[in-house]
């Protein structure tokens, strides 16, 4: 394959990733009605993931063994990270969970800067004073303090700030491979799941008419979405500027907001949007310094 056909493919990769975690919250709610209520349903998907993956991780194993404790804990805690985005759409509203998650650039380059010493170019604190600005008018447009309410909102903020940490770990330390990576980011996940589940929800009742419909639900789920889009995403974006990769995956946001608008009728106030609008505008600029230092 030519450079510039696997460019393109890569970003046709990230592209759709994008998309189809736009309409992540639908199997997600769909399961919280059939009777797996708050971490249960994301429980469920993850350990579906772990069934899926296992057989990679154990084909990988040595190379699992070799890998340095602090990059698999990194790797773990982006599922961690992701667990708690993937709950909060049964606790909150779809637009406001997914723009809370995307604040995760502003995270990423306060983490850098003081924890790894990472230098910041001043448009990178640009945004990150950007970021803040649009998280404050998103959070306050009803008047209240600009703080996320309700438990869906805490968790995809507080999973966004995992994240960060989670893909500085990841970028300081690891150099494990997309499979066995997925199957121990799906563990990480499955854990973060099954410990929070009974603190939010009592154990669910199946109906056992109903076993086999969630459990392929399920599957399918964790396998399309946790499985095999992830793995296609880490095999993309070690080919793409992280530019690219960051814009592309802003789609997720477009069709999440516009999905949950016409099926689940959530809508955003004028605040809202415009405080989404400058937070998507921070991401942006939190990735440009990258890519024109490397043409300087």
């Amino acid at each position: 394959m030519q450079p510039d056909q696997r460019t393109l493919l890569a970003s046709a990769i990230v592209l759709a990733t994008g998309v189809l975690w736009g309409f992540y919250w639908l199997p997600v709610r769909a399961l919280g009605e059939m009777g797996l209520a708050g971490a249960w349903g994301t429980a469920a998907i993850t350990a579906g993931t772990v069934v899926l993956l296992l057989p990679f991780a154990v084909r990988n194993r040595r190379q699992l063994a070799r890998t340095r404790p602090v990059a698999l804990l990194s790797v773990a805690l982006g599922g961690a990270a992701f667990a708690l985005y993937s709950i909060g759409f049964l606790y909150g509203r779809v637009a406001i969970i997914i723009l809370l998650w995307f604040l995760s650039p502003v995270w990423s380059t306060l983490i850098g800067r003081f924890l790894m010493g990472w230098p910041t170019p001043r448009l990178r604190i640009v945004a990150i004073v950007l970021g803040l600005v649009g998280l404050a008018i998103m959070l306050g447009a009803d008047g209240n303090l600009p703080l996320p309410r309700g438990a869906g909102e805490w968790m995809s903020l507080i999973g966004g700030i995992l994240w960060s940490f989670s893909t500085t770990g990841i970028r300081a330390r690891s150099t494990i491979t997309a499979l066995p990576a997925a199957f121990v980011f799906a563990l990480g996940a499955a854990v973060t799941a099954l410990v929070l589940a009974p603190s939010l929800e009592p154990l669910p009742s199946i109906v056992p008419s109903q076993a086999l419909t969630i459990t392929g639900l399920a599957l399918l789920t964790g396998g399309l979405w946790w499985g095999l889009s992830l793995v296609a995403l880490m095999w993309a974006t070690v080919r793409l500027e992280p530019a690219r990769v960051s814009i592309l995956l802003m789609t997720e946001v477009l069709v999440g907001a516009l999905s949950a608008a016409l099926l689940a009728d959530e809508s955003l106030t004028g605040f809202e949007m415009a405080g989404g609008v400058i937070v998507l505008f921070a991401g942006l600029l939190e990735v440009l310094p990258a890519r024109y230092l490397r043409s300087a």
